[in-house]
């Protein structure tokens, strides 16, 4: 259990995390926001800010970014017909004659192009090794949904589980305003 002295008191981490799922928990079962704050004693503006911090999609755009990806076609059938903005998917051998068939100034401004690209984007969801992860999320501004299919470097294209992007898309999805 993680517990934080702040001054004089003792702060549980996990009491803060139990109380934010039960938070949101009740919030996504239709109770509204001045009900959720009376039943756990909690102030009605912080659940307001609780759902702003984490706020996936409320009309924005989606982009998808991943690489190497074994079942590509499969994954990008499912992002075209859910509507994704835009999609950059890759095969390892994609990848590498990516990087190959440019010199380092093409490389470089194509680079920047495409992260100037996926920066104008509200959510993206990105599927790649632990680094590359990392990576992508110290550049972008957007909300970003993270898929790990395995450590640096990855050598060889991965599966990834459609049932899981479509289930993650849904749930972008479901944020939308009517």
């Amino acid at each position: 259990m993680d517990i934080f002295r702040i001054q004089d008191k003792i702060i549980s981490w996990q009491k803060i995390e139990k109380t934010l799922q039960k938070a949101l928990t009740l919030r996504s079962r239709g109770f509204s926001q001045q009900e959720v704050a009376d039943r756990l004693k909690i102030d009605r503006t912080f659940i307001s800010r609780l759902e702003g911090i984490g706020e996936l999609r409320k009309g924005q755009s989606i982009a998808f970014v991943g690489f190497p990806i074994l079942n590509k076609e499969e994954i990008r059938e499912i992002l075209e017909r859910e509507g994704v903005d835009f999609i950059l998917l890759m095969t390892e051998k994609e990848r590498l004659d990516f990087v190959n068939n440019r010199s380092g100034k093409e490389l470089l401004n194509e680079l920047m192009d495409l992260t100037s690209r996926v920066r104008s984007y509200e959510v993206v969801i990105c599927v790649g090794s632990d680094e590359r992860l990392k990576l992508l999320e110290g550049i972008l501004d957007a909300q970003v949904i993270f898929i790990e299919i395995g450590s640096s470097p990855i050598t060889e294209d991965k599966w990834v589980d459609p049932e899981e992007i479509k289930k993650i898309l849904r749930s972008i999805k479901s944020a939308r305003p009517f």
